[in-house]
């Protein structure tokens, strides 16, 4: 990072902690500008990321979004592969800075550029910036900006209704306003593993959800069917994830986790719903999975870019029925390279308007297929659910919900640099 780059981080960390998300357009139009970056815009993907919308200034919040495509444009290729796009020479067309048309030059003058907001791996939007053809130092230094944006953005959105709007397209139901509250990164990715997920409905979820967390040396992730479609499905599972936090926090293994959740729905759950669950664990340094099912369809894993095996394992009884039938603790060596799909039934049992069922083996040949052509973890789960979407007439009856880990091995090689591409 060359001297000012490093000024304009600098500047940009100082007023950052006293810049609302509403102030940051300007904030970072301003320090960027000093930089030599001009026409810096924000947008951010809306909730199905099928948008990017940009971010508006305090005074522009309740007019309607300024919003790009991500199928067919520039600004959507650098969001899909997580790279940085080239753009047309300012002032070579009419028609905005949208940058729907690449154009080659001889050098000089300006180019506008689309860069990917990444919060570590997870896709928050793109940064559209205007830079100077002759300086080499530019397009690292908007990268940087990018980056240091997109902590900006995840740090300061849980305080901004500006924000909350802003990733959305329609109205949303209170229990999925209580869902996307609660659920944690999307992607997460290390040198190790890459995690990433998807929902839909996306704005009338019910009872689906999902929960991951590392501890040490080993990676928990836990997906959750609660019975109904409701609020009450929603409060259900929320509950569900919060005992298995709780659990997992304090040292349970994957026996007494679901112990503790079975015990939770019990006594602060008086309505008689369930939860059916896949909980697991894997080892980092080995690559040996464990899991439990709880009356939940059983994980799939892929290798070598096919299908190995579903992980049949015999389960016990949804949690909160209280019928006493624990599961059995499996488990799988994992090969560097594998994936392992956790589900719930509302991926494989959406019907098209024929009652066609979307099936399991379409879902998993969807991800080999989108996996073979190189597309990142979370661009390939975009697709997925968008395609589940478009065989389902576009509406959901029930919720659909997808993890996906992935582990490279335990001691990969690299600098971190393959692992953001990866995802």
């Amino acid at each position: 990072m060359d001297g000012t780059g490093a000024r304009m981080l600098s500047d940009l960390i100082t007023a950052s902690h006293v810049t609302s998300m509403e102030q940051l357009p300007a904030t970072v139009a301003d320090v960027a500008g000093r930089a030599g970056l001009r026409e810096v815009l924000i947008y951010v993907a809306d909730l199905q990321q099928t948008v990017l919308r940009l971010l508006p200034g305090p005074d522009e919040a309740s007019r309607d979004p300024v919003e790009l495509r991500i199928e067919g444009t520039l600004a959507g290729r650098a969001f899909q592969n997580v790279v940085s796009a080239r753009g047309h020479l300012v002032g070579e067309h009419e028609g905005g800075h949208e940058g729907e048309h690449e154009h080659e030059g001889e050098g000089g003058g300006e180019r506008e550029w689309w860069v990917p907001l990444l919060d570590g791996t997870e896709r928050i939007g793109v940064l559209h910036v205007v830079m100077s053809e002759d300086d080499a130092t530019a397009l690292p230094r908007a990268e940087a900006l990018a980056g240091l944006i997109a902590l900006m953005i995840v740090s300061k959105g849980p305080a901004s209704d500006t924000m909350a709007r802003l990733v959305r397209t329609r109205h949303m139901t209170v229990s999925a306003e209580m869902q996307w509250r609660l659920l944690p990164p999307m992607t997460f990715a290390n040198d190790q593993i890459v995690i990433s997920a998807a929902l839909e409905p996306a704005y009338r979820l019910g009872g689906d959800t999902f929960d991951y967390g590392m501890a040490g040396t080993a990676v928990h992730l836990g997906v959750f069917d609660a019975m109904g479609h409701d609020t009450g499905a929603g409060l259900t599972s929320s509950l569900a994830v919060a005992a298995y936090r709780n659990s997992r926090v304090e040292g349970a293994g994957l026996p007494g986790i679901g112990e503790a959740i079975e015990r939770a729905l019990l006594e602060q759950d008086s309505s008689g719903r369930f939860v059916t669950a896949v909980l697991a664990c894997l080892q980092l340094r080995t690559g040996m999975l464990s899991w439990v099912s709880y009356g939940h369809p059983a994980p799939v894993v892929i290798r070598g870019g096919r299908w190995v095996s579903q992980l049949n394992c015999q389960p016990g009884t949804p949690l909160g029925t209280d019928l006493g039938i624990e599961p059995q603790v499996c488990e799988e060596q994992l090969q560097p390279g594998d994936r392992v799909l956790l589900y719930t039934d509302g991926i494989v049992e959406a019907r098209d308007p024929d009652k066609r069922e979307f099936g399991l083996v379409r879902f998993v040949d969807f991800i080999i297929r989108r996996s073979a052509d190189g597309l990142p973890v979370p661009e390939t789960l975009r697709r997925l659910i968008h395609g589940i979407l478009k065989h389902h007439a576009g509406r959901l009856d029930d919720d659909a919900t997808v993890l996906v880990l992935e582990w490279h091995g335990p001691n990969p090689a690299g600098d971190g640099t393959e692992a953001i591409q990866r995802t």
